[in-house]
C-alpha cells in the first residue's frame, strides 16, 4: 500500500513527458492511457439541434507557451467578446457557468493576465470566449486544452503555426483516457475574485448555434 502511494505521489509530481510539459492542473492516469504530446487536429461538431455543424480545432500545447497561444487565439474574435467562466469547485458532474457579455478584448486579456495562475494551474477552472455574431468560440477548458469552434479556422491555424504547433490528425487528448484533476483551496477564492472582477452573471444557454 505504501509503495503504491509513493508511486502515485511521484506520478502526480511528474509534469514532463518527453518535450511536452503539463501545467499543475491535470495529470494522465497512472496507466498512461494517453501520452501527452503537442499538436492540433480538426474535426466537426454538431450542435444540440443537429442543424449546425461547425469545424472544431482541438489543440494540446506545452506549458511554456500555452497561455501565450490562448491569448493569441483570441485576436481573431474581434474587439468585443462575451466570456463564460466555468467552475467545478463544488464537485459533482455539473459545471457552474458564469457569463459576462460585451467586454472589450484588451480588458479581458488584462484580466486573464492577472489570473494567469488560476487559468493555467487549476483543474477546476475553464473559460470560453466567444463572438456570437461571428459564431466563433475559443475554449480554454479545465484540462488546459484549447478548442476553437468556427466556420473558418484558417486564422487560428496561422496562430498555431506561428507557435510551431504541428497539425496531427491522429492526436489523442488527455480527456480521451482516464485522467486526474488537480486543484487547491486557494483557487476557489481566486475564482470568486475573478468572477467579481469580470462582473459575471449566471450563464444563459448559448448552445443553439
Amino acid at each position: 500500500m505504501a509503495r503504491q502511494a509513493l508511486k502515485m505521489a511521484r506520478h502526480l509530481h511528474r509534469d514532463r513527458f518527453d518535450d511536452f510539459k503539463l501545467t499543475q492542473a491535470i495529470r494522465p492516469a497512472l496507466e498512461l492511457g494517453v501520452l501527452p504530446r503537442e499538436g492540433y487536429r480538426i474535426q466537426h461538431h454538431r450542435g444540440p439541434n443537429r442543424q449546425v455543424r461547425l469545424p472544431v480545432l482541438s489543440a494540446a500545447v506545452s506549458r511554456e507557451k500555452l497561455f501565450d497561444v490562448f491569448l493569441a487565439l483570441l485576436d481573431p474574435l474581434g474587439p468585443v467578446v462575451d466570456v463564460i467562466l466555468e467552475s467545478s469547485h463544488e464537485g459533482g458532474e455539473e459545471q457552474v457557468e458564469s457569463e459576462r457579455e460585451a467586454i472589450d478584448l484588451p480588458i479581458l486579456a488584462s484580466y486573464c493576465l492577472e489570473f494567469e495562475d488560476l487559468l493555467m494551474n487549476d483543474g477546476c477552472t475553464g473559460m470560453a470566449v466567444l463572438n456570437q455574431n461571428r459564431q466563433v468560440e475559443v475554449h480554454f477548458d479545465e484540462h488546459k486544452l484549447l478548442y476553437v469552434y468556427a466556420a473558418k479556422l484558417a486564422p487560428f491555424e496561422r496562430v498555431l503555426r506561428d507557435f510551431s504547433i504541428p497539425r496531427e490528425d491522429d492526436l489523442e487528448l488527455l480527456t480521451e483516457a482516464e485522467h486526474i484533476h488537480c486543484t487547491h483551496l486557494r483557487f476557489t477564492d481566486e475564482h470568486q475574485r475573478f468572477c467579481h472582477l469580470l462582473g459575471v452573471q449566471e450563464a444563459m444557454d448559448m448552445s443553439s448555434w
